[in-house]
């Protein structure tokens, strides 16, 4: 089984992660994708990051509804800060008869070589890239040219961050069209991001 690894925060996740993901499988040979919920990006700062367990959970509200999306708490047992090499090399050991890949977006192949021992990542593992607008990018990262680079050329551009969610709901804005009507209730009966 070829299984696609979309790591993050999701912090809320959103339905642009949701589309991004469906897309992954009915776009590429992926015959799954696991969306890993990280403890704590050791590139983001730790502050307003709902506990695990609620983020876990919001993950399995997304995606109930999506046989070959699965929401993965691998990183919380694991050392932290989470680094995805270790992580790649755990999951490997666990399920040898998969196929695992990773999922980013386009801007995070920018950020790419600050990511512990990300030559063997690179080297190892294909890595499925989807599409982001950049503004600031006067062209195309050089490892876009790099063999294990899949790059999903029809993906849906989803111009939607968590950050920008959670700043809404903070000013008493309705955000509820950009997240999964389970996990708007959730997040609504339970007040979060609201200070």
């Amino acid at each position: 089984m070829k299984v696609g690894l979309y790591f993050g925060t999701f912090n809320p996740v959103h339905i642009g992660h949701v589309v991004i993901a469906n897309h992954m499988v009915q776009y590429s040979e992926l015959d799954e994708v696991w969306m890993v919920v990280t403890p704590h990006n050791p590139l983001k700062k730790k502050k307003g990051l709902l506990e695990d367990f609620h983020r876990i959970h919001l993950v399995n509200l997304a995606t109930a509804d999506y046989d070959y999306l699965r929401p993965s708490d691998i990183e919380f047992n694991l050392p932290q800060p989470n680094y995805t090499v270790n992580t790649m090399a755990y999951l490997q050991e666990r399920f040898p008869k998969h196929e695992f890949a990773l999922i980013m977006g386009e801007d995070n192949l920018d950020s790419f070589p600050k990511w512990k021992n990300y030559e063997v990542l690179l080297h190892t593992y294909k890595i499925y890239v989807y599409p982001r607008i950049d503004h600031s990018r006067v062209e195309p990262s050089p490892l876009m040219q790099h063999p294990n680079i899949v790059v999903v050329d029809n993906a849906p551009i989803m111009e939607i961050s968590a950050t920008f969610i959670r700043e809404g709901i903070k000013a008493g804005k309705n955000m509820q069209p950009l997240l999964d009507k389970e996990v708007w209730k959730y997040i609504d009966h339970n007040l979060f991001y609201k200070k």
